[in-house]
């Protein structure tokens, strides 16, 4: 399985970029958003990838942070969801987003992503709804050459490890949680707003 590459950025045109690593040229697709954080061409880029071996193709997708990509590899398992569908919700919804719509059974919000209907927005919240405590809470994006960290991604993880219901841990890191906060930052002001009366 390959992970992680990092090389050279040679080409860039969404939903294809091609790295270069060594002389060898991999091309790798993405959701949207990765695009917009990517360095120039022939910078320096590191992205977090998913393997997908198929009998007429070898693909290789591409992902800003460790949450993104659990998140792509969560959306393959649903009956009807592929690798292409997977990218297209992934461009369309941050994963903060996702986790809101699944746990407050918004299927209307879910139809309106492009390939998304009724059945499968419905198997997307019956599926999703018991990995709550799992899912990643923020779409994550990778600053130039590098992957960027998911802060809100690790404070839930630690806030489930507390024995937080996963609904629970869903809406505390939503309310405590701000842009460029450290994983430890945000559970310190989740736990602070449970305790207060």
């Amino acid at each position: 399985m390959i992970a992680r590459l990092a090389g050279i950025l040679i080409h860039k045109q969404a939903p294809l970029m091609v790295i270069d690593i060594a002389g060898v040229g991999y091309e790798v697709e993405a959701p949207l958003n990765l695009f917009y954080d990517l360095p120039e061409i022939g910078q320096p880029v590191v992205i977090l990838t998913h393997l997908l071996i198929k009998d007429d193709s070898h693909t290789l997708y591409g992902f800003s942070s460790t949450a993104q990509r659990t998140l792509f590899r969560q959306l393959l398992k649903i009956s009807g969801i592929g690798a292409k569908l997977a990218l297209t919700i992934l461009s369309g919804v941050s994963g903060d987003e996702l986790a809101r719509y699944v746990s407050d059974n918004d299927i209307a919000s879910l139809t309106r992503l492009p390939g998304i209907g009724k059945k499968t927005a419905e198997r997307i919240v019956m599926e999703l709804r018991d990995k709550l405590d799992v899912m990643p809470t923020a779409g994550g994006s990778a600053p130039a050459g590098g992957v960027a960290g998911d802060s809100s991604s690790e404070a839930s993880h630690a806030l489930s490890a507390l024995g937080y219901k996963p609904q629970e841990v869903s809406h505390m890191v939503r309310q405590a949680a701000e842009p460029d906060m450290s994983a430890e930052e945000i559970i310190r002001r989740a736990l602070q707003s449970k305790v207060k009366p």
